[in-house]
């Protein structure tokens, strides 16, 4: 037998190795910091040491979609496209959604008092601003519970929904979800504001918001880390939940501050139970966890 033999299987098994399960090259630390310095750049978002597969994986998809087998060229085709196309599409690919409706129930029957609280005081106009979107559960959300407080007699009330991750929006604008993810809502509820779909997708049947609830809601693309961001305010609510935890001091301090400016004085701040104001400089005051009033 050929004494190089054992040699070249060696070199074969280490081959596949350094492939990841997409059959592309496994990701090199230097490459990898690269997409980091990216995403941190254009979107504040900070991925730690251990989104090292995730960001491989999804890189690769992304390749795979543009037909760039070479993770070194496909980086080189992000940094040089001028239209920032693709840099969508790769923040829109890092990016992690997770949420369902009613997600921390406590925050809508706080939402539903606050609401009956400045109707009681006068309050006829209400704005309501839903910073990370997702795919639509928590604005739709936000939406039925303006709607179930004030039944036939709705005041003018707007809810702006935001995120980065612009295939998340669409899947948010159309309003369209399987009968499971349905099953936080009340049966009231589902009535209400959903109606099935025509042609079931798959074996499970689909419904679409009403346009009675769709027309509450506007869908906006937003980079978080970039302020100043383009609503004038005031705004009652910010609901901005769930998204800190991807960013540094830095970035959470001028999304803060910003919020700060465009809320209402007496209007809520409503983050996620695993997020804190600590360590930031604000204005705004803990009325208990996870929510915070700007004060007069």
């Amino acid at each position: 037998m050929n004494e190089s033999f054992p040699l070249l299987i060696k070199i074969g098994f280490l081959s596949l190795k350094l492939l990841n399960n997409d059959g592309f090259w496994k990701m090199q630390q230097n490459i990898f910091n690269r997409f980091r310095d990216i995403a941190y750049e254009r979107a504040g978002i900070s991925l730690g040491e251990q989104k090292k597969e995730l960001v491989s994986a999804r890189v690769a998809k992304r390749q795979r979609a543009l037909n760039i087998p070479n993770v070194r060229d496909y980086l080189q085709y992000l940094e040089s496209e001028h239209n920032g196309d693709e840099l969508i599409h790769f923040l829109d690919a890092i990016s992690t959604n997770f949420t369902h409706f009613m997600r921390e129930k406590s925050h809508f029957e706080l939402l539903e008092s606050e609401l009956i609280h400045w109707k009681k005081n006068g309050c006829e106009k209400f704005r309501i601003w839903c910073a990370a979107s997702s795919s639509g559960e928590e604005p739709y959300s936000l939406a039925i519970t303006v709607a179930d407080t004030f039944g036939a007699a709705l005041p003018d009330v707007r809810i702006l929904a935001t995120d980065i991750n612009t295939t998340v929006l669409k899947t948010a604008s159309a309003g369209e979800y399987p009968e499971k993810a349905l099953e936080a809502l009340s049966r009231q509820q589902r009535m209400n504001y959903f109606e099935q779909l025509q042609t079931d997708k798959g074996d499970e049947k689909w419904y679409r918001a009403k346009p009675g609830i769709r027309d509450l809601l506007i869908f906006k693309r937003l980079n978080l880390a970039t302020p100043p961001y383009p609503m004038k305010g005031p705004l009652d609510v910010v609901f901005c939940r769930n998204v800190m935890i991807y960013f540094d001091r830095v970035v959470r301090q001028r999304l803060i501050s910003e919020v700060e400016r465009l809320i209402k004085p007496e209007g809520l701040l409503i983050i996620g139970h695993s997020e804190t104001l600590a360590g930031l400089t604000t204005g705004l005051k803990a009325v208990k966890p996870s929510v915070y009033r700007k004060v007069s």
